[in-house]
């Protein structure tokens, strides 16, 4: 059952402002997280470290997570109910590569145009397929060809296309520190797996624009970097955090260039490569959840955010001290994506198309989510602020619709609008879903 309504109280007496016409408002997911039925699809590099005892700190597995292979129509039907305009999903490349997986993406994409559901298909969201490896260069070049596949299947009623979900983090933490998928402990030896992701951008942008498609971006993500203290030494630490979390991504792509010192320590022909990276995109994706406070070396490992921070690092990452937190520990900072926005307008100028926030949300506990309530009225206040400072901002997309398997952490944390029993499947909107309907609702 819906709740009828869940307005937060702080916030009922300042309606959320209104913003431009033609302002895309959706939800995300991504196959892994949410599609269960595994043994229907060929394994991806998340099916084996996951079957790795250690990985996953609850022991799960994503081999049903939230069955919507099988329970799509009724996860339609609360988008529907939801009254967004559009629907972030990710198509799984594994899925795509077994017999009848596209069929699959076929009958989804089918549904939510009868919903009257914008489909927005994100084609890398961390489910490489075993047989692939982003060290190797020729991974590229193979998902080029998956993606016209997918284009060629789907391009008649898709319109809007994601070329890849966060490299960032999916060369961090899966390739340098070992937290996530593949589980690699390679530190800086894993540039080539930035390099050949955004090369492997730059091949699907061609390949879709080949195939007829006119609105293509990319979701990375983003976040202030602010140094721990004027100390030069924290200083320098939080600049060079943010040239690998931040510019290592943007640049290429808005730039058609490297950070200084950073290109040559990239593989191949760099200088041709980055003619490919820098393929014009029709808007550029940004995931925010929160900034993240830098400072110095302390020369010990140290865990962070359920992360080890190995030594050999050149920085350390620090408390926020003096904001909430969601049940995840994140810091809760809404203005971070107003500094975020502004900032990345006064750097790339002209260089910078129209921006969609393509992730925002939070982990916490319970259907009566007041807390997530307050977090998302603070975030779209703060994207209103970002807009009215001139920012060009197309879109928001909350995550998640659904509780999902998130990651190294299995299923102990709930970013849903949608509560997801997970030994029945019964799916229970939230009073978040409710007060998100009635975002929409008067923003129209």
């Amino acid at each position: 059952m819906i709740p009828p309504m869940a307005t937060d109280p702080r916030a009922a007496a300042h309606p959320i402002p209104r913003f431009p016409a033609g302002f895309l408002w959706g939800v995300s997911t991504s196959a892994h997280q949410i599609e269960g039925a595994v043994d229907e699809r060929e394994p991806s590099v998340w099916d084996v470290f996951a079957a790795e005892p250690g990985h996953i700190k609850d022991g799960s597995t994503a081999a049903v997570a939230c069955d919507h292979y099988h329970r799509y129509r009724e996860d339609v039907a609360l988008l529907s109910g939801l009254g967004v305009d559009a629907y972030r999903f990710s198509i799984s490349w594994p899925r795509v590569n077994s017999p009848g997986g596209l069929d699959f993406y076929d009958r989804l994409v089918d549904e939510l145009c009868a919903a009257g559901v914008r489909p927005v298909p994100t084609l890398f969201h961390w489910d490489l397929p075993v047989t692939r490896d982003w060290l190797e260069r020729d991974t590229a070049a193979h998902f080029a060809d998956y993606v016209a596949r997918v284009a060629d299947r789907l391009g008649d009623r898709v319109t809007k296309w994601i070329t890849l979900n966060e490299p960032a983090e999916h060369t961090l933490l899966g390739h340098a520190l070992g937290a996530h998928a593949p589980g690699r402990k390679l530190l800086f030896d894993a540039l080539p797996v930035a390099h050949h992701q955004l090369l492997a951008h730059g091949l699907a942008v061609r390949a879709l624009r080949a195939a007829g498609a006119s609105d293509i971006g990319i979701a990375n993500s983003h976040g202030p970097t602010w140094p721990a203290s004027d100390e030069p030494a924290d200083v320098e630490a939080a600049d060079f955090y943010d040239l690998l979390l931040n510019r290592l991504f943007a640049d290429p792509l808005l730039l058609g260039q490297y950070p200084d010192g950073i290109g040559e320590l990239m593989p191949g022909d760099v200088e041709s490569d980055l003619k490919i990276i820098a393929e014009p995109i029709d808007w550029y994706g940004i995931n925010y959840y929160a900034p993240t406070r830098v400072g110095a070396p302390q020369g010990a490992e140290i865990e962070f955010g359920g992360l080890t921070m190995p030594a050999e690092l050149p920085f350390s990452v620090r408390e926020i001290e003096g904001v909430p937190r969601t049940d995840f520990g994140w810091p809760v900072v809404p203005g971070g994506l107003t500094e975020l926005l502004t900032g990345f307008r006064e750097r790339y100028g002209d260089r910078l198309p129209p921006v969609v926030i393509t992730e925002n949300g939070c982990s916490y506990e319970g259907i009566d989510d007041q807390d997530r309530i307050a977090y998302l009225d603070g975030h779209v206040r703060a994207l209103h602020d970002a807009v009215t400072a001139g920012v060009d901002v197309r879109g928001y997309f909350a995550w998640s619709l659904l509780d999902n398997f998130e990651w190294a952490e299995g299923y102990q944390r709930r970013f849903g609008l949608v509560h997801v029993d997970y030994e029945t499947q019964v799916r229970t909107p939230k009073a978040s879903y409710a007060w998100f309907r009635d975002l929409l609702r008067a923003q129209r």
